[in-house]
């Protein structure tokens, strides 16, 4: 039997040191099955805590509200990663951002390669905002900036 890992792994923490596409996997508040969404706005804290930010009137928030626990999966660092821990409401409304943007933090439980046996992601998946660059990237900074002050 495979040791359980209960903790970011060095590799994967300075991965998620940066914007980083990811998939957070959430309880259904009214269906009660799995919901699965694309996010961009986390880092690691530390080894055990990874953050992250959503608008406030996403789903995501209430699923979480109805049941914390969840899933992170990150492709890259050679693999798939799946993440698992409770998320805890970190602030409602993240100051010095334009919109209400509500930020959690997942308490990491376990952390599983996901990866199928014999193969290792040789190129992590990238993404391009569709909109206005310089927008992007201004808001982009006030979220960080406020997610790590938070």
């Amino acid at each position: 039997m495979a040791e359980t890992i209960t903790a970011l792994s060095q590799q994967l923490f300075d991965s998620l040191q940066q914007e980083a596409f990811a998939l957070l996997g959430t309880v259904d508040h009214e269906s009660g099955g799995p919901g699965v969404n694309a996010i961009s706005w986390l880092f690691a804290v530390d080894e055990k805590t990874v953050r992250f930010a959503v608008d406030a009137r996403s789903r995501i928030v209430a699923n979480i509200r109805n049941n914390p626990q969840v899933n992170l999966t990150y492709i890259g660092a050679g693999s798939v990663h799946a993440i698992y821990g409770e998320a805890a409401l970190v602030t409602e409304a993240l100051e010095e951002v334009p919109f209400k943007l509500a930020c959690f933090d997942i308490g990491v439980t376990s952390v599983r390669d996901a990866m199928f046996y014999g193969a290792r992601i040789s190129c992590a998946p990238e993404y391009e905002k569709t909109y206005d660059k310089r927008a992007a990237d201004k808001l982009d900074t006030q979220v960080f900036h406020a997610m790590k002050k938070a």
